[in-house]
């Protein structure tokens, strides 16, 4: 801390009469910031300081850490709609402080890829972290492993589905240099054969309508495949994260892994969570189509389950926007972009609905902040609300109801999964390392504030 005039502490910042969100519940507590980082934290008197932020009825979150986004990423042969700017926006806007994206597999090494994308993402609002793509590995690319770990990158994405994706022998040779440098391995588990013959299975007239999205990409094709590549890891011993997992079968394979002590964590998405299958069935079907397709209510009620009883570690959104448009090209719905926006969302609809279920406050933000820090190497300064840690704050009013709405939205998509859901709960300020970026419904921030955060 500095010292005032008297010889004090003095912080830059300080925050008062709110009640913080802590791993053991929300606690009235002052908080102190310098130099970006949390500086004072507990009860009795408001720490001098340059500035003071009067919270009196808020709680203070821990900013959301969204651990699976694809800003202006090739996709579906055109890129996904936000920029690293316009999309970094709308997630101040909604919370989160920090997002873990992805390199572009475009050939190159991943030291280039991984260089190339830092540069991508100078215009961020707020921190960026990032995954290593593998599209398709190939033996004699354990150097580049290493080399990524040492620009700040220790998860590799790879896929068992399309033609990205990696076999069995290629991933067995992936985990042995993975787990080497004691990284993430993270996997788009769906099994490809599945895929390729419940697809080939569907008439011309059948791909023309949404319903064919989920017929297309069982969920036996997930759980079929995050069972394989868990036996792998267990092999192996690597850290192995499923992304969006979105099928009850799905839990139950990560469950009865994590009941082996395979190093094994999950995620899924609100979507997954909110949404259901149903939604093909209407005119606009198509407008949400994403990978893995949206499930039955049965799946939807078992992935809260698996929230609970903590088989899934993390929620995520995948947040891969597109326009109405793009998703009205053509009559085959099984070749438009697939992909949902979803950062600005992330925090707020889990927050309320995971309180209407009786997810604990705590719970929630070990979801969006501390288990996706701890996972990707982001922790200890992000994910967490501790003296040390930057200080990457949401003010929240858990009182405000307010209406999802594509029209009020920050990011580059027109439309939202969300639309017409009721809310309980709303972003007031979000702060980026004791910077706010989005203060009472106006973006304050200024694009390039946001750093790239390497994982350590």
């Amino acid at each position: 801390m500095k010292k005032s005039e008297a010889g004090q502490d003095r912080c830059d910042l300080a925050i008062r009469g709110a009640r913080v969100l802590t791993p053991y519940g929300l606690l009235a507590m002052s908080l102190g910031v310098t130099r970006g980082r949390i500086a004072a934290l507990g009860g009795g008197k408001t720490p001098a300081a340059d500035e003071t932020l009067d919270a009196q009825g808020l709680w203070v979150l821990p900013g959301a850490v969204d651990g699976h986004t694809h800003m202006e990423a090739p996709a579906f042969r055109i890129r996904s709609r936000d920029t690293f700017e316009s999309g970094t926006k709308a997630a101040a806007a909604g919370g989160v402080t920090t997002i873990v994206d992805f390199t572009v597999a475009a050939g190159r090494t991943l030291g280039i890829e991984i260089e190339s994308r830092i540069a991508a993402a100078r215009g961020a609002v707020v921190d960026v972290a990032l995954h290593a793509e593998i599209a398709g590995w190939r033996a004699g690319r354990a150097g580049e492993v290493a080399d990524a770990v040492g620009l700040g990158v220790r998860s590799f994405k790879f896929y068992t589905v399309y033609a990205e994706r990696s076999d069995p022998e290629q991933l067995a040779d992936a985990f042995r240099a993975i787990v080497a440098v004691d990284g993430v391995a993270m996997v788009h588990a769906e099994d490809a054969e599945i895929v390729r013959t419940a697809t080939a299975a569907l008439s011309r007239a059948e791909r023309r309508r949404a319903t064919a999205l989920p017929r297309s990409r069982p969920a036996i094709a997930e759980s079929t495949a995050i069972s394989l590549v868990a036996a792998l890891a267990e092999r192996f011993g690597v850290r192995l994260h499923i992304a969006h997992v979105s099928s009850a079968g799905g839990c139950d394979a990560v469950r009865r892994a994590k009941a082996r002590g395979v190093r094994i964590t999950a995620e899924t998405c609100p979507h997954y969570l909110v949404l259901d299958e149903g939604v093909y069935e209407r005119a606009d079907g198509r407008a949400w189509s994403v990978i893995p397709p949206l499930r039955t209510a049965a799946d939807r009620e078992a992935l809260w389950s698996a929230l609970h009883d903590g088989t899934v570690d993390a929620v995520a959104t995948d947040h891969c926007p597109f326009v109405r448009a793009d998703k009205e090209v053509g009559d085959d719905v099984l070749e438009i972009p697939c992909g949902l926006p979803g950062v600005e969302t992330l925090l707020p609809i889990l927050f309320s609905e995971g309180r209407a279920r009786g997810v604990a406050p705590e719970r929630l933000a070990a979801l969006t902040a501390d288990a996706p820090a701890r996972i990707f190497g982001l922790s200890p300064r992000k994910g967490r609300i501790a003296v040390g840690a930057d200080a990457d704050l949401v003010l929240y009013d858990p009182r405000r109801a307010w209406t999802v709405s594509a029209a009020e939205a920050h990011g580059a998509s027109d439309v939202s999964p969300y639309e017409g859901l009721a809310v309980r709960g709303a972003v007031v300020r979000t702060l980026v390392r004791g910077r706010s970026v989005w203060a009472d419904g106006e973006f304050v921030g200024a694009p390039g504030w946001g750093r790239f955060v390497p994982a350590v």
